[in-house]
């Protein structure tokens, strides 16, 4: 097996079973998940100026070996990766007996210092131009097309969503599972019930679902205004998402499933589902919270925005 020291991925795809060295764009990555065996994967694709995407599989014993990527348009460091092919399609493997990576950031311009390295992992004297290269063209392209996000107003029906969240807590339910309550400042709307009344004698509607946090202090940090929606997470990997989370923070959250229980909104975190670091200098979080501010302002503000009537802000003086 011949180890190439440094190509792009153009001349890489044509070294099937080479060692290659790869610099490159992340363009999406995977959570990760248990193999057949005892390892982890997870599943990156990469680009860069001289060809489209191609994927590439990492394994590791430990799921702390998995690249933690904090947004799409990163830059990985491949090295010692093993180009294969199946079925026509060209990818990369990551074995986890001889192959290293390092992560760095793909807007920092002054920085070349990665934020997550494999202990195998030897930085070379040109890496830095390389990677100044790669921002330098990120910078210009559109290669990061990034979908919709929705508010949770925005929520009429049942299904997947691309949400931007402040994360508020992290906690158990009784089932055994983790859940985040997560907020954006805005009311999500209301549900009609279909039941008759006098089913509610003996089965009355839940006023939450799952149980709320039993800290009276962590409540007294929620916000006044805006819905808080419980995320479930149903996925096998979440030493990964708990590293991911933190409290306070905002996040991107792709494929997010959208359920009603009992009157109630919540969201599940599924294995199709994805995570995003977001930067708080964003504009999709200033407009979240610039909402936010300006609704705190009044008493009247603070009511649901689907309240109806509205009440009117005009005092009314009746004389008699």
């Amino acid at each position: 097996m011949v180890y190439r020291r440094f190509l792009c991925i153009k001349d890489a795809v044509a070294c099937i079973n080479d060692k290659v060295d790869l610099i490159a764009v992340i363009l999406n990555f995977s959570l990760p998940q248990t193999t057949r065996g005892t390892d982890y994967v997870c599943k990156l694709k990469i680009i860069d100026e001289s060809h489209p995407e191609i994927p590439v599989h990492v394994f590791a014993q430990e799921i702390d070996h998995l690249p933690f990527v904090a947004a799409v348009g990163d830059i990985i460091h491949l090295s010692r990766v093993v180009m294969r092919i199946h079925e026509g399609d060209v990818y990369a493997i990551f074995n986890k007996k001889f192959s290293s990576f390092a992560l760095y950031d793909g807007k920092d311009v002054e920085n070349f210092q990665p934020y997550q390295v494999l202990l195998r992992y030897e930085a070379r004297k040109h890496d830095a131009m390389i990677i100044a290269g790669l921002r330098k063209w990120l910078a210009s392209s559109h290669v990061i097309d990034e979908p919709n996000f929705s508010l949770l107003e925005e929520i009429n029906e049942v299904g997947l969503v691309n949400l931007v969240c402040r994360v508020l807590h992290i906690c158990k339910t009784t089932d055994d599972k983790w859940m985040a309550f997560i907020w954006d400042g805005t009311d999500a709307p209301p549900i009609s019930i279909y039941k008759k009344p006098e089913d509610e004698e003996h089965n009355p509607l839940p006023l939450h679902f799952k149980p709320l946090p039993s800290s009276g202090h962590v409540l007294h940090t929620f916000p006044t205004v805006g819905t808080i929606l419980r995320l479930i997470f149903d996925v096998e990997c979440m030493p990964y998402i708990l590293q991911l989370l933190k409290v306070c923070q905002w996040f991107k959250l792709f494929c997010v499933e959208c359920k009603v229980h009992e009157g109630l909104w919540y969201g599940v975190f599924t294995s199709y589902s994805k995570i995003r670091d977001i930067p708080n200098v964003d504009i999709l979080i200033l407009e979240r919270q610039s909402n936010y501010d300006c609704r705190s302002l009044g008493n009247l503000d603070r009511m649901p925005s689907w309240s109806c009537p509205w009440p009117s802000k005009i005092t009314e003086m009746l004389y008699l």
